[in-house]
């Protein structure tokens, strides 16, 4: 049975597999981004598509807009990047890497950028052209004072009495 930690959404990617049982550290609900590069990511039809080279943040909202995905190329010779919307990707705690649900031959085919010449990713056109090929929804089109989660908690004011609690110590 594959358990879920999170169902698909705008809030991010989703994670499948036995979750923090098969993780080492924080993992995998909260993680540090430094600690998917170089994560393989495997197409629906399981195909190694290639690595994950960068997370990107978009910085007004807090969110994760991109995964940067290098493709093909030898030794980082020849790699295509392609920007990966965050919350079209599975992260498989069992398996050790992430999937796109997209089948490898239309990620080949995907738009992307090399090293040296990289998209404006704040570029309206641009971001929802990369999402509409994903099928994914943009992040951005969901309110960004709406974050609440699938258990309908959302931000908690600091200094609510709401505030979480640990030790019985008021964080």
């Amino acid at each position: 049975m594959v358990m879920q930690s999170q169902t698909q959404g705008t809030q991010g990617a989703r994670i499948v597999g036995k979750g923090s049982a098969t993780a080492e550290g924080p993992g995998p609900d909260v993680m540090a981004a430094d600690t998917l590069d170089d994560n393989r990511v495997l197409s629906s039809d399981g195909e190694d598509i290639g690595k994950i080279k960068d997370i990107m943040l978009d910085v007004r909202s807090g969110r994760i807009a991109y995964a940067v995905l290098s493709s093909g190329g030898f030794l980082g010779i020849g790699d295509k990047l392609l920007a990966i919307p965050w919350h079209a990707l599975t992260l498989d705690t069992e398996q050790k890497c992430f999937v796109l649900n997209m089948p490898a031959e239309r990620v080949k085919n995907a738009p992307g950028f090399d090293k040296d010449h990289w998209p404006s990713m704040a570029d309206a056109t641009w971001a929802t052209s990369v999402h509409q090929y994903y099928g994914s929804e943009p992040y951005w089109s969901r309110d960004r004072f709406d974050m609440r989660d699938d258990a309908g908690v959302g931000d908690i004011p600091a200094g609510s009495s709401d505030a979480p609690e640990a030790g019985g110590v008021k964080l």
